[in-house]
Formats: C-alpha cells, structure tokens, sequence
C-alpha cells in the first residue's frame, strides 16, 4: 500500500524529518529558499499535503492553477497571514497552523529587543566590532532602564501575555494593553494591567510591543499618525507582521527623532529592508528569529506531525484554522 505525500516547502529540523519519513512519502525542498508561486501550485497538484511555512505566499491565484490534489495545508507557524483561508475553504483544502509553542520564545526576543533598544546595545556591539570603540566614559552610549517605565501591549493574545508577564513581574513595568477583546479581570488583576483605546496606549507607553496577527485588516495599524502619538522618549518592538507597521513611516520618525528607538524581527518585504532603515543606528534589526530555538522549532514540527496523523485517521486536526 502507498504512503501518503507530503511536502516541505523548507528544510526543518532533522528529528522532525525523521518523524514524518517514518508514515509518510517525504519531499524535502533541499535547496531550502522559498519556492515560487508556480512551484506551489504545481505542489498542491502533485502531494497529497503540503506543509508550508511563512515565507510561502498561497493565495487565490496560486490555488488557481489547476486541480488540487492536496488534502491540507499544514502550515509550520502560528501566523497563517501568508494564506487566503476563504480561498482555501472555497478549494476544499483544510488548513492547520501551530499554535501555543512559539508563545514563550517570541516573548523573551520582545523583551529582549526592548532592552537592546533601551541599553543601545545594537550601537555599543557595532562599535566594539568596527574597533571603535574610544574606552569607557561617564557620558557614553547612555541609554535608558526599563525598570519603573510603562509597557504598552497591542494585542493581548498568549504571546502579549507573555511579554506583559515579563515586562511586570520580571522588570516592575507599568502594564496598558488594546486589544479587541478584553482580558478576563483576574489576568488584569495578575499584571496589573489596564485596557485602553489603542491611540490612549500610544499615547501613554514607553514600550510598545506589538503582537496582533498579519493580514490586510491589520496592514499599517501602526502608521505615521500613531506613530506621532509616541513619546520621543518611547520605543516600539514589532515581532508579530512586517505589515503591521508602516516602514517608510517608521524609518521617518526615527530619522527625526520623533521617537527614540525601534526593535524589529520582522518586515514588510522579508528578507529585503530598506537601506534607509538598515543605516539607522537607533534601530535594533534581527533576521525573523521569534521562534528560532531548537526546543521551539522541534514543538512546531511535531504540532504539524499531530495535525497530519489527524486528518489522515478521519478527525478534526487539533489545531484547524479553516
């Protein structure tokens, strides 16, 4: 009896691979660069699923190009932005993502964005690199704590919970969040927090952490008005969309100033960044490594592995977003 077909758009990691080969007929993408519009639609023809990742953008047209022999989309991440999820359910293709795991890793790399944006990290490492650096003076690279200051949390979901637990019990922050649906009282009454209209939170913050999901209804929510709203003191950290924020926005009111810093692991046009915002020294940049542990990546795989075994013995996949 034949195995089922399953294909991975990118490599992920061995112990996962090994897992999968184990029941099913494995593809592997070797080259492990993200493949073209027409390699997925000619994907969706020829597997029976096929297991995608961010940087696969499946949409209308892509589902459009000719018979889908495809069960699933079982997606390597949380976010499904990438994915048009009417598109896929008008095809008939059930799609799966993977929640839960990611949460503790991406809140740790916001807070850790945060602090190298209030330390100036990015700027002190550069300069030890280039052999810049003149020696230690009471007036260098000064910085601010984080320590005391008020963390503005846009979309209160596990990861902003996170990163709100963090930011109270582990440096004393001030928590406001916005989010559509507010938090039951007795998570507010553990962190403190307090639920604002999302201008009020721009407003107020010291840090804003962004944690809402991709997508067109979320395109440019933080935007060159919102933006103006900030403390030129205050610092925006972005590891949820690249499309959530305004880049040219942002890269404009950092280059006058209008705030003080912003930390990013995500961007608008993933891997390409502006030039513009590359050559900022008050922008602290990292390659997309939100979920980037081992532990991590290994839960995402098998979270996908759940989902597959699920669909093929006739259930509902435990994580099914369409």
């Amino acid at each position: 009896m034949s195995r089922l077909s399953v294909l991975l758009t990118r490599r992920w990691p061995r112990a996962v691979e090994e897992v999968l080969a184990r029941t099913y007929d494995l593809s592997r993408n070797h080259e492990d660069r993200a493949l073209s519009a027409g390699a997925i639609a000619a994907a969706l023809r020829d597997f029976d699923f096929v297991c995608p990742t961010v940087t696969d953008r499946i949409d209308a047209e892509v589902l459009a190009g000719g018979p889908i022999r495809a069960r699933a989309l079982c997606n390597f991440g949380a976010g499904v932005g990438h994915i048009d999820l009417e598109a896929c359910a008008s095809a008939g293709l059930v799609v799966t993502n993977t929640p839960d795991v990611l949460t503790d890793d991406t809140a740790d790399l916001a807070m850790m964005l945060a602090l190298m944006c209030a330390r100036r990290a990015g700027e002190g490492e550069r300069l030890v690199r280039a052999d810049r650096w003149p020696g230690w003076s009471p007036t260098h690279l000064l910085g601010t704590r984080l320590s005391g200051k008020t963390i503005g949390i846009v979309g209160f979901g596990r990861i902003g919970r996170a990163t709100a637990q963090r930011a109270h019990c582990g440096f004393g922050m001030s928590v406001i969040y916005a989010s559509r649906h507010r938090a039951p009282s007795i998570i507010e009454q553990e962190l403190a927090a307090r639920h604002l209209a999302l201008d009020q939170l721009f407003a107020e913050a010291d840090v804003i952490s962004i944690h809402v999901p991709g997508g067109q209804s979320n395109r440019h929510l933080v935007d060159a008005r919102r933006l103006s709203l900030m403390k030129r003191s205050a610092i925006l950290v972005n590891t949820a969309r690249g499309e959530v924020v305004d880049e040219e926005a942002l890269i404009a009111a950092l280059t006058r100033g209008d705030i003080a810093a912003a930390g990013l692991d995500v961007y608008q046009h993933e891997p390409h960044l502006p030039a513009a915002l590359r050559s900022l020294e008050n922008a602290v940049l990292l390659p997309h490594l939100g979920s980037a542990t081992d532990e991590t990546r290994v839960a995402m795989g098998l979270r996908v592995v759940a989902n597959l075994d699920a669909i093929v013995a006739g259930q509902t996949p435990p994580d099914r977003v369409a």
